[in-house]
């Protein structure tokens, strides 16, 4: 196939806004499919996928909406077909690298932020902990969760991603949190994290 210049000129403007504007996301979608796939080499393969999907759809993006969201959507998409529909659970790595406090921090910044008591008690228990909690919510929950609280989208932005209505997403928003809230709070009752005593 033999390209004339001004096709050459559009692939160059293209690939040019691309790398400008997709790139900078690198980190956040490293971090998004980590927590999706649980180990480093399926995350890098998951994004270089997410990557390769949306650069060869970009001429299909509409400048000037929301490009994070969009190649979120593809991200999740592409784990969906690859890693779901083959049934593969990926194994799970050491905790390096793993970033579940963003939970806690984001949500203090976040409009519907955890009370002060709350956070000072998350705090306080350790990474594995709150993984696993995150881990016991289904998919959908945890998905929305983590879209929220630690990449910090609004719920709008999930709708989109998740190809729900907004009122779903608040949904499992609102669920989620109460279910990790349950299970973080049992975890710190059997531990005296957060237990007032009786001093009478």
């Amino acid at each position: 196939m033999v390209m004339d210049k001004k096709e050459q000129v559009d692939e160059a403007e293209l690939r040019a806004r691309f790398e400008e504007e997709a790139l900078p996301l690198l980190d956040q979608l490293y971090g998004a499919a980590f927590r999706m796939t649980g180990n480093e080499a399926d995350a890098q393969d998951l994004v270089q996928d997410t990557y390769v999907r949306a650069f060869s759809s970009f001429n299909t993006f509409k400048p000037g909406t929301n490009l994070k969201a969009w190649m979120y959507r593809i991200l999740k998409n592409s784990f969906i077909n690859t890693y779901r529909k083959n049934q593969r659970r990926p194994q799970q790595t050491s905790d390096e690298g793993v970033q579940d406090w963003q939970l806690v921090e984001a949500s203090s910044h976040h409009p519907v932020a955890l009370e002060s008591a709350e956070a000072a008690a998350l705090d306080s228990l350790p990474d594995d902990t709150v993984r696993e909690a995150l881990e016991s919510l289904s998919d959908t929950y945890r998905e929305a969760v983590l879209l929220a609280d630690v990449e910090g989208f609004s719920y709008k932005e999930i709708a989109q991603i998740m190809g729900t209505p907004v009122g779903t997403v608040m949904s499992r928003i609102y669920r989620g949190r109460a279910q990790l809230r349950t299970a973080l709070a049992d975890y710190a009752k059997r531990m005296g994290i957060g237990v007032k005593e009786d001093h009478a």
